[in-house]
């Protein structure tokens, strides 16, 4: 029997998503509040927030960088490995949920009125997850009209998110986008170091 973990994850995160919509102490139950996580309770919301978002356009945009990428990794890693490929592409996207968010719930844990919602750091986990196994492939980024190799993408991402990060001038959770994106490179790695060989062997490619 073919199933998509990947797809799965996008039903139930679509699922939680508009029931928070509708009903805000689910979604202010689900969300990742520092300050409450730092008195020892609630560190469930360290999973939790990555399934409820803002609003409609902040899920719809997570979740179809998601199906663009995710069923990618998660077949990559189906035929790389005599590993049960789909759970492993599971624990990646389970495991980048707190990973991501670690900096931030430091960061933030004497600030009571911080609260942060979304999927966007496991899915730059998935990207990068991408980018490792298949650094040539061009992806096409909004106003720009050709594609892009996803290595430079990928440079260029971690370099406007360490800005942004810094600067903190909005209200997105820029430091989660980078330690995602950043684990997300590195998670395959750490079972198959060999993969970095491959990965510049196809970076060299490019001159």
């Amino acid at each position: 029997m073919h199933y998509s973990i990947n797809i799965i994850i996008i039903a139930i995160t679509c699922i939680v998503s508009a029931i928070g919509f509708s009903n805000t102490n689910i979604l202010n139950r689900l969300a990742f509040v520092p300050s409450i996580i730092s008195q020892n309770r609630g560190r469930y919301r360290y999973w939790t927030y990555g399934f409820v978002h803002a609003g409609w356009g902040h899920l719809i945009i997570n979740m179809f960088v998601l199906w663009s990428f995710g069923s990618i990794v998660e077949d990559a890693y189906e035929y790389m490995w005599n590993l049960p490929g789909k759970w492993l592409y599971l624990c990646l996207y389970l495991s980048a949920l707190p990973v991501s968010a670690i900096s931030d719930g430091k960061r933030y844990k004497n600030n009571t009125s911080y609260i942060s919602v979304g999927a966007s750091g496991a899915v730059s986990a998935v990207v990068f997850a991408s980018i490792l196994l298949f650094p040539l492939q061009k992806l096409n980024v909004m106003f720009v009209p050709i594609g892009i190799p996803a290595a430079v993408f990928g440079i260029l991402y971690l370099l406007y998110e360490a800005y942004m990060a810094h600067n903190e001038n909005d209200h997105i959770a820029h430091h989660a986008h980078f330690w995602g994106a950043v684990y997300g490179f590195l998670f395959a790695l750490l079972i198959k170091p060999r993969l970095i060989i491959a990965f510049f062997v196809q970076i060299l490619q490019m001159f």
